[in-house]
């Protein structure tokens, strides 16, 4: 970091005399003392420019352009309130004030522990602590030594792509024993450390929970044993514990989801999606096994988000006892129906209900036995691990590691282990055993067969996805028929721009309707389409293979009823459809639409039916949803560009890249694509862009190149939203960055354009797709039964005016977990209709975090 201070703006400024050696400048009575970190990139910048400073062990001492001797040290300011006074305590006591934390992976490893590393180390340093990584889990908490480093700010350049744990993860036995835990609480008091961030499942947590407990009887030990001294036993009195649950299988209870999870989803769904095409190119069927030995979330959000025609999981097996027949009923129905592929997707843990372990070779037999299916198995291991962590595990580690470090410091030593969780879209701090406790009870439950209590116990829209599955996927047999006077015949349209999980939607929705004995219509090219009456029937195998597909299949443009088509053209064609809900899936422009019809509903009987809209568009900027359909798979296309750029400036080694985003006046990709690629700079319409940011900008790089090593430097990149500024183009930023760089860097643009509104949908686009569809079609039976059972009472046909409430015509979003269905009266008031958004966003919080970990807080403008 370096410093510019200007004393006395008024006074002449000259050249510095060069600094006499025959003294000591730091005992100088007059002298201004400041605290850095990065002494060595200061030393090398001071050589490089040519400017006088004399170097100590711990100190740089330089003069101001006015003379004034200014000591710039790593070391606490010896004026500071937090300096003993002299005498107060002992040497080691006065360089424990600096908070020392260390972090370790332990367990199986799960794509985004490596975010998680990389945020302590960069948060911790920003907060003014010491950071030391714990190599290979708990065995190099044994091990000590060079088993624990003690990490910078360019230690984890580069961490936020790469899979898996960059510090390694290794079972230990030893700190099972006495014995080893002895040796750990030894490695930490020698190196200063009495926090520790353990990310991690609940076993590793449990350890370090346990040794929590233990710590003042270690250190006593040790210090009985003369392998501490009595000033370290009296400084370590206490051990900081707080966890992060990285595990793949979303198995930890009192958390909505767990680091890793998502990304081992993401790699199902890559091998479920490739192995479909053979399955539908030779008719086969394929049982697929992934893991969850206790947990059946990653087969069940597999077997939403592909299609899959049955699932096995530990928390709900099938209820038949002869649960194979029930099996080949379901394969059996399907493939009549016209399905040339079958897929069985098998958690590793799956039961029947007399907890007989279901086998995917067992399937495999029953299946060409019975049914005569060409059948083969895939079981897919430690691929499910692989890979480069999705945009969400980046975010969520990110922001968890975060709260992890502000939970060390807010540390008390009566207060229990913290576990850093999310919850409804929040980051929450619980007891950490009491997460652990009721993820033992899961299993027990499970081993008791009592299912219903262990799908109690796991996250709050497990059992709501559970019924998303079986509605629209087992139960295709009239089981679920509703009274034929409650049928509907329902519309869907896509509207805006297109997103990923529009067919996700329309396919569930289709198929939960015609379950239920409804109609559905699909209308073709939005509101210009509905007004030529461009309306055709849709079937259950009419649908199948849309959850995979980008894009809109029913097409979709941009056409705002009343604004852009007309209103009565609207009105007459639902009415002679029959129309008796309408289904919107879109962005903003759908939002318009609802509020167009809801004004004009008093005037056009057949516009009094229930209406909803199901929020999809990459810029995630429709009021009433937490996550619009589409921004998941953007952020992923970002991530997955971003990432190309970042080797290629990385390779080029001085190179900024000002990578252009979409998103319209709304910042949600900016932000959180700049958290998950670790961007050094974001752009978004909410801030603007003027002339003192882009220079600050500029002097912010310029201080970054300074102190990067020369041999190497950094390719780094600055996200800009597209609708942020008219004058300051992406070309144009990159230009001024370019000239003001000179020699320290050079700069290029790379506009990402319409790629982020293509590509697969992601899982949980998919997945929110799914259970939004299957809310908005209850949310029309709702709205309608009444109506439709006093038609029937007295023996008249329903009516066209179905109902006229202001609940009726709605936006179906995701608050949290939950699904919300919130009026457009509720929502208006809170819409910025100008600016095309909410008034208030919930991603704002993660703001000031790119800002933090890309080093604004660490270094310091260079002149």
């Amino acid at each position: 970091m370096i410093i510019k201070i200007v004393l006395n703006p008024k006074a002449v400024l000259h050249r510095a005399t060069p600094l006499t050696t025959d003294k000591d400048w730091a005992l100088e009575d007059r002298l201004f003392v400041l605290n850095v970190q990065n002494i060595d990139g200061i030393k090398r910048i001071f050589t490089e420019r040519g400017i006088p400073y004399q170097d100590t062990t711990t100190s740089v001492v330089t003069q101001d352009p006015n003379n004034n001797v200014i000591v710039l040290t790593h070391n606490l300011n010896p004026v500071s309130e937090q300096h003993p006074a002299p005498g107060a305590r002992n040497k080691l006591d006065q360089q424990q004030r600096r908070k020392k934390i260390g972090v370790l992976t332990s367990g199986g490893d799960a794509s985004g522990m490596n975010a998680c590393v990389r945020s302590v180390v960069l948060y911790g340093i920003s907060k003014g602590c010491d950071v030391y990584a714990v190599y290979e889990g708990y065995q190099g908490l044994v091990d000590g030594g060079d088993y624990i480093r003690k990490m910078d700010w360019r230690s984890v350049t580069g961490y936020l792509s790469i899979g898996g744990t960059s510090i390694g993860t290794a079972r230990c036995m030893a700190f099972k024993t006495r014995e080893g835990r002895l040796l750990a609480a030894q490695n930490l008091i020698k190196n200063g450390i009495d926090s520790l961030i353990v990310c991690g499942g609940d076993g590793s947590l449990t350890g370090a929970d346990v040794f929590r407990s233990e710590w003042s009887g270690l250190v006593s030990e040790l210090l009985k044993a003369d392998r501490i001294t009595k000033e370290e036993a009296s400084i370590f009195k206490h051990l900081t514990i707080v966890g992060l649950v990285g595990s793949i299988d979303n198995d930890m209870s009192s958390t909505d989801i767990t680091i890793g999870a998502v990304t081992s989803l993401h790699r199902i769904c890559e091998a479920v999606d490739s192995v479909d095409t053979t399955a539908l190119s030779h008719s086969r069927a394929f049982v697929i096994e992934v893991m969850g030995r206790h947990c059946g979330w990653l087969a069940l959000m597999a077997g939403i988000a592909t299609g899959a025609d049955f699932v096995f999981i530990p928390e709900r097996p099938p209820s038949e006892e002869d649960w194979e027949t029930a099996m080949c009923k379901v394969a059996r129905r399907h493939r009549e129906l016209g399905k040339r592929k079958t897929i069985i997707i098998v958690a590793e843990g799956a039961l029947d209900r007399n907890l007989k372990a279901i086998k995917v070779d067992h399937i495999k037999d029953i299946l060409c036995d019975r049914l005569g299916l060409d059948t083969r198995v895939t079981i897919l291991g430690h691929t499910q691990r692989g890979g480069s962590p999705c945009a969400f595990d980046r975010i969520l580690g990110t922001v968890q590691s975060v709260a992890a470090v502000d939970a060390v410091l807010a540390s008390t030593p009566d207060k229990p282990s913290p576990m850093i969780g999310m919850n409804n879209n929040q980051v929450t701090t619980k007891p950490l055993m009491d997460a652990v406790k009721l993820t033992h009870e899961g299993a027990a439950a499970i081993e008791s067969r009592n299912f219903d209590r262990a799908l109690e116990l796991r996250d709050p829209q497990f059992l709501d996805e559970l019924k998303v599955f079986n509605v629209a996927t087992i139960l295709d047999d009239n089981s679920i028929y509703l009274p034929e006077h409650q049928q509907l015949t329902i519309a869907i349209l896509h509207i805006g721009a297109p997103a990923g999980g529009m067919n996700s939607a329309t396919r569930t929705a289709v198929r939960y309707a015609l379950n239920r004995g409804h109609t559905v219509y699909g209308v073709a090219n939005g509101f210009s389409g509905l007004v030529r009456g461009c309306f055709e029937k849709l079937d259950w195998m009419g649908v199948d293979g849309w959850t995979t597909c980008g894009g809109s299949l029913l097409g979709t443009n941009r056409a705002v009823p009343g604004k852009d088509v007309d209103m009565g053209m609207v009105a007459f064609q639902l009415q002679k459809y029959e129309i008796q809900a309408l289904m919107l899936v879109g962005g903003f422009e759908a939002y318009a639409s609802l509020v167009e019809l809801d004004k004009v509903r008093s005037e056009y009987p057949s516009l009094c039916i229930p209406i909803s809209l199901i929020p999809a568009t990459v810029s995630n900027n429709v009021p009433g949803t937490d996550f619009s359909l589409g921004c998941d798979t953007s952020l992923n296309v970002i991530v997955a560009a971003s990432d190309a750029i970042v080797q290629s400036a990385q390779s080029s080694r001085r190179r900024v890249f000002v990578i252009e985003v979409q998103g319209g006046r709304s910042g949600f990709l900016a932000v959180e694509g700049g958290l998950a690629v670790g961007a050094c700079a974001i752009y978004i319409p909410e801030e603007g862009i003027h002339l003192p940011r882009l220079q600050g900008d500029v002097q912010f790089l310029k201080g970054l190149y300074d102190t990067d090593n020369p041999e190497k430097s950094e390719g780094r990149v600055i996200l800009r939203t597209e609708g942020v500024s008219n004058t300051y183009t992406t070309e144009v930023i990159s230009e001024i960055l370019e000239d003001e760089g000179g020699a320290r860097f050079d700069s290029r643009t790379a506009v990402l354009g319409h790629i982020q509104q293509g590509n697969t949908p992601s899982p949980l686009d998919r997945i929110r797709a799914s259970r939004l569809a299957i809310h908005s079609i209850e949310f029309f039976e709702k709205h309608t039964c009444d109506a439709l059972d006093h038609a029937q009472s007295i023996c008249e046909e329903a009516p066209l005016e179905l109902c006229t409430n202001d609940d009726s015509i709605a936006v179906i979003g995701l608050c949290g977990v939950e699904v919300h269905a919130r009026s457009i009266k509720e929502l208006l008031p809170g819409t910025d209709m100008k600016n095309r958004k909410a008034q208030e966003d919930w991603w704002q919080r993660d703001r000031s975090l790119v800002d933090i970990l890309s080093g604004r807080s660490y270094f310091s403008s260079i002149e």
